[in-house]
């Protein structure tokens, strides 16, 4: 059976969505990391291998940095 290792749970704003990070250790001997978004009722769920997870975290930091604190835009 896989095994899941939760590695963070947090709630986004202004939305107030519920992210949990899983790392997911696969049976057949590889790890991707879970994205689970839970939005009341209704879940999203992402599985991302290492790769991935670079893409988008860069591409993430690289938006945050253009954002000015406190500011919409």
């Amino acid at each position: 059976m896989d095994e899941l290792i939760s590695l963070d749970k947090f709630l986004s704003t202004p939305y107030r969505q519920e992210i949990e990070l899983q790392q997911v250790k696969h049976e057949a001997g590889f790890n991707t990391l879970r994205l689970r978004i839970r939005e009341v009722k209704r879940f999203t769920i992402f599985e991302i291998d290492r790769e991935t997870a670079v893409h988008w975290g860069n591409a993430l930091l690289d938006w945050a940095k253009t954002q000015e604190q406190g500011a919409t835009k």
